[in-house]
This record gives C-alpha cells, structure tokens and sequence, in this order.
C-alpha cells in the first residue's frame, strides 16, 4: 500500500487543477461529437479491475443519450478535463451499455457507497472520486471519505481523509462477476478475522454478503471470521445458507464455537446439519451441545494437549508440537493422565521447556490443580482463573477424566458485557508499506 496524503490534505477544487479531475466535475459534462454537434452527457465513468496491480485505468465513460445508456471508449474521446467532452468521431455505437467483468462504474459503484477502509479496518463512504492523468489516459487515483460541507458551508465536514489512496480502499461492488478480479489485491487479506467481524456487524445486507463472497475463497478464515462474529449476527448469516454451507463452516470451527451456532439453528435445521458434519467433528458438538451453554461444560474445548503419566519431558513437548489442529491457547499446559484417563498433574509449557528433555514428567507436575465440574458457572470458573492467575482451568467429571479445558479468552467472552462489546476501540497504529506502480494496460 503507497504511503498516503495526509488527512489534513485540502478539499477538492471546484476546478480541475493540472492532471487531475474530479468525478463530480465529469458527471452530466455535455459530450460533443468531433462536429460539434451534441450527443448525450456523462452519466458514468468506467474504469477497470483487470489485471490491477496500480491504478485502474479509466477505459471509457457512459453516455446518457434520450433513454439509453451507451459505451464510448477512452480512445474517442479527446480530454476528460475540458468543460465539455469532445469526441474523435461523429458517430457512436447506440447499443445498450453492458458492464463486462472485472469493470467498476464510478457513479453507480464507489461514489456515495461505502468501502473497507483496509488499515483502519473500518466501512467509509467515498464522497468524491478522483482521477490523475498518467501519461496514457486517466486512472481512478484517489477518493475523498469526509462528509461534504451543508448548508452553505456553515456545517463543517465530518471526519474522514481527504484524497486518499484508492489502493487503501477494498471496495463493495455488488457485482459478483467482478468479485474474481477484485480477489487479484486481495486486501482484505491483511485483515484479522475479528477486524472482518466487526466490519460484518457493522455492514448492511448487500455490503455483507460481498464479504462473505469474498471469504468463500478462504475457508479457514471464514471459519475464524464466524467464530469471533455476534451470536446474533452469526444466526443472522447462517440462516441465510444452505444445510451445506453451514455445515461447511461449522466443520472448520471450534467445537464449542459449532455447537452454540447449531443450538441457535432452527431445531428442524439442526439434526441435518449434524449429518453433514465430519464424525469427528460431529461427536464433539453433540458432546458439548449436551451441557449447558453457561456452564464450563458448555464453555470447554473439548481438545486437550495430555500425555501419559510416565512421559517424558521431550515427550510432553512433542504434543504441543504436533497439536496443530487444537487452538493455541489450550496448548499452553500439559495435562498428565493415567492409562484410564484420570487426571493426574499438569505443567506448564514454559516449565517444560526449562526442563532436561529426558526428565520424567511426573517430576514437574502440579498434582493437585485447579479443576472444575462441567455444571461450573461460568462466574465461578473467572473467579478461579482470577485467584490462582491461571490460562485455562481442567473440566473433569466425577471420576476426574479430562473432559475438556476452559481457555481465558472463553472467559473472557462468557463475562464481558454486551455494552462494553459496543465500546468503540481505541485507535491502532496503522503501519503504511509502499508498494509499487505498474503500467495502466486496457483489455
């Protein structure tokens, strides 16, 4: 992403300067033919995602003329900047404008639409467009996100930078024959997947489902993007796919995260989608679908990073090397089982690696840990966490089998309230790469 004009950049001239022009000084120009003799005006600006790697080159303009929309292209038409636009030609080809894949209309796409702001991670409405002369014709370079000046001038512009590089900009088309060409950047790749939540919550109907058109092609990370989501928002999506769909995130999730997310499933949806669940994966959510949702038991993952009693420290950490299907946080200690899976210890990784590899495990073991019940309350469970200064809490039943762990980042979730979720974060610090410019080739 190229370094960016500062924020305090001024506002848009209401004339052109030297090589750039604004979109709204294009719209409703008068387009002449090379006669001279009038022919329609600018009802739209077109310019393409094809093999993007700059900025996108402008390739032609929509022309409104009586009733029809048709396509002139950049190569007939002599200079965008003047105040009428004038033709090479005195004829133009009536038929019916159709946008092609890979195009973006500037009117009907960007201008007053709002767009992923990809380093504040957040949705910003373009107020203005604007476009530079490279040399070989015009390219779409910036856009201008704060609110225009009401009432005369006497209310100020809201927040918002003023000529902002396009490239910080991931846009919400809506025109999913183009969604291949906009993949090419891939933007939103520089995203979190709670950064992609938040901006699902925050979107409308049509601007969330390009998102998640966009994390179709990421599997993985639309898991991870479902996992931090809303409970309401996530049933919202959800109920909106297919039995399949569903089943194919929820196959990617955490147990725990799948099972509240079926359990918020109409019941008749609930047994099919089950069906179409790995077995794994399945006897898992039905395992935890079994407890109540405000318990340990329904709080718990139930993947466990454990060894035999009479391992090894090399062998202990040899389970957090190879436990890559389980989530980070519940590798951070090692539970000590019996041959009937009983619990007897646990240690913490920084223990173990502080260790001689060839030390028995038993040596190091805490050999009476905190542990809880599966009907655990959750406030129970934090307060526990919070005494004892732990990461993650053994769920064990009345025998003392590992059930499952309790991780802090669950707890946390479980406790915070909702109101304090709704809290605006305080700002990040963006870190600006520089990248480079190629040439603007046309199709």
């Amino acid at each position: 992403m190229s370094a960016l004009p500062s924020p305090e950049a001024s506002d848009a001239p209401t004339s052109p300067s030297r090589g750039v022009i604004h979109l709204s000084q294009v719209l409703g120009r008068p387009v002449v033919a090379r006669s001279g003799d009038p022919v329609g005006r600018v009802d739209d600006v077109v310019v393409s995602l094809r093999g993007e790697r700059g900025h996108p080159p402008v390739t032609g303009l929509v022309v409104g003329i009586g009733a029809r929309r048709v396509y002139v292209p950049s190569q007939q038409i002599t200079d965008l900047a003047q105040e009428r636009i004038e033709l090479t030609k005195n004829k133009v080809d009536l038929r019916e404008f159709e946008r092609r894949d890979g195009e973006v209309l500037l009117r009907a796409d960007v201008l007053d639409h709002r767009l992923i702001d990809v380093s504040a991670a957040e949705l910003v409405r373009a107020y203005d467009v604007e476009l530079d002369d490279v040399g070989t014709g015009w390219a779409l370079a910036r856009l201008d996100t704060r609110r225009p000046a009401r009432l005369f001038g006497l209310i100020k512009r809201g927040s918002g930078h003023a000529r902002r590089d396009w490239k910080a900009f991931e846009p919400l088309i809506g025109h999913r024959q183009s969604i291949g060409d906009r993949r090419g950047d891939a933007r939103m790749s520089r995203l979190k997947a709670a950064q992609i939540a938040d901006l699902l919550e925050d979107a409308d109907r049509k601007e969330g489902g390009e998102i998640l058109d966009r994390l179709h092609g990421d599997p993985e990370l639309e898991a991870d993007v479902f996992e931090e989501l809303d409970p309401d928002k996530a049933s919202e999506i959800l109920r909106d796919m297919d039995d399949a769909q569903v089943a194919a995130v929820l196959a990617r999730m955490r147990a725990d995260d799948a099972a509240d997310a079926i359990a918020d499933l109409r019941q008749s949806r609930r047994r099919r989608v089950l069906e179409m669940l790995p077995a794994g994966q399945r006897t898992k959510v039905v395992t935890l679908m079994g407890f109540n949702p405000d318990s340990a038991g329904g709080l718990m993952s139930v993947d466990v990073a454990s060894c035999a009693v009479e391992a090894t420290v090399a062998q202990a950490l040899s389970v957090i090397a190879t436990g890559r299907s389980l989530q980070p946080e519940a590798l951070l200690k090692v539970h000590a089982v019996d041959a009937s899976g009983v619990l007897v210890g646990v240690v913490s990784v920084i223990r173990l690696l502080q260790s001689d590899p060839d030390a028995p495990v038993l040596d190091l073991l805490d050999l009476d840990p905190v542990r809880v019940t599966p009907e655990a309350d959750v406030t129970d469970v934090a307060l526990l966490m919070a005494d004892y200064n732990l990461v993650l809490i053994p769920v064990v039943d009345a025998g003392d089998r590992v059930l499952g762990v309790v991780t802090f980042d669950d707890v946390l979730e479980a406790t915070i309230p909702e109101d304090w979720r709704r809290r605006e974060p305080a700002a990040r610090p963006v870190r600006e790469t520089v990248g480079t410019t190629s040439g603007f080739d046309r199709d």
